[in-house]
């Protein structure tokens, strides 16, 4: 009799754990439905769906060899990346463009440097605005060439520039080492990252360095994508295939390569030039006429976090760029016009499934210096 019970009690368990699993199905199916292509609901093993492009490993960061990553390099280079000793005026960091609250940018069209304040975010204004839009230093790692124009081959390289820079940092780079060098709690983090040479391990070199490092760190490779990817056919839903389809079929893939979804091509879209900005692109690097009005392709993770897009900060959502990409797509490449479901699905899938931000930095609450760091005084938190 136990027996029977027991039997009877599991058989009505199995038929429970079908129904709920239905029901699950169901409500992952999606606004596609079986008018998707893809069919009913997110897909199953069975389904055997494969990534329509070439699958390769998330790569591995390399440091230099006169530069191995360590983590006394990493915390120093992150004290001074939220240090506004670097500034003319001591309330500018390289944080307040390259903040971890709008994925390592600053949420403006183009940035705006030293004079404006500690406050940075979407909110800051002020006369020394640069020329572009701040790109995100998510992945800057795998970057040959960085910069809109690719004008420094390397993270250690592009240091130097925003010193140079009358409208960010506005301070010889010489003078602020000098001024590290003055500082005890900087005197000893240099030598726990560096050992000391001569007597003094303080030096550009070395500071461009720490930077560096802990640029390193930057790495976002962990989205609802990669768990795709991996075997997990649940992870998307099936509005973010179908844009993954599309990226493929409309040829996206050309540019944003898989598994970075970047490239170091650099493109003219078509973008207008912000008024009253004389701004040529990659010619200013190359002085090739072949390179005029061409702007390095930015590397799609994350790029939900990164608004407004482009050079000149032009659109301020992802479904926007997507957008403007199809209509100039359509114009100069022949390619066809998508349907507003097309042009939905695409940004979710750049929008959702290539999100991670689980290594952003943590904003220290004081640096060496002991000036006040600065603050996302305007951020509206996502």
């Amino acid at each position: 009799m136990h027996a029977a019970l027991r039997t009877v009690a599991h058989a009505l368990t199995l038929l429970l754990a079908v129904a709920c699993g239905a029901e699950r199905s169901e409500e992952r199916s999606g606004r596609h439905g079986s008018d998707s292509g893809i069919g009913e609901g997110t897909p199953d093993a069975s389904s055997a769906f494969t990534v329509p492009w070439a699958s390769s490993p998330f790569p591995t960061v390399v440091a230099p060899n006169d530069n191995p990553t360590t983590d006394s390099k990493i915390a120093l280079g992150r004290l001074l990346f939220y240090d506004p000793i670097l500034s003319v005026d001591g309330q500018v960091a390289c944080a307040t463009c390259h903040s971890e609250v709008w994925g390592m940018t600053d949420g403006l069209p183009v940035s705006v440097g030293h004079g404006s304040g500690l406050k940075s975010g979407p909110g800051r204004t002020g006369s020394h605005r640069s020329r572009r839009n701040a790109p995100t230093l998510w992945n800057v790692a795998f970057r040959e060439n960085l910069f809109w124009d690719g004008r420094a081959a390397s993270l250690e390289d592009q240091v130097r520039f925003p010193f140079e820079s009358v409208d960010e940092f506005d301070r010889s780079f010489a003078e602020v080492v000098l001024e590290l060098a003055k500082i005890p709690a900087y005197g000893r983090l240099f030598s726990e990252a560096f050992g000391d040479e001569a007597g003094n391990s303080i030096t550009e070199v070395n500071t461009t360095r720490a930077f560096a490092a802990f640029e390193r760190t930057l790495i976002s490779r962990r989205g609802l994508y990669d768990a795709f990817v991996d075997g997990d056919l649940a992870a998307m839903n099936p509005h973010m295939i179908s844009g993954m389809k599309l990226f493929a079929s409309e040829g996206c893939v050309g540019c944003h390569q898989p598994p970075l979804f970047s490239s170091e091509r650099f493109e003219d879209r078509g973008v207008p030039a912000i008024r009253g900005i004389d701004d040529a692109g990659r010619y200013e690097t190359t002085h090739d006429e072949r390179d005029r009005n061409r702007f390095k392709v930015p590397g799609l993770r994350n790029l939900r976090d990164t608004a407004p897009y482009f050079h000149t900060g032009a659109v301020d959502t992802v479904e926007m760029a997507v957008r403007r990409e199809v209509e100039r797509s359509v114009a100069s490449d022949g390619r066809r016009a998508l349907s507003d479901t097309e042009i939905q699905d695409l940004s979710d899938f750049i929008s959702k499934g290539l999100i991670d931000s689980r290594n952003a930095p943590t904003r220290p609450y004081e640096v060496p210096s002991g000036l006040p760091v600065p603050i996302d005084g305007f951020a509206i938190r996502r």
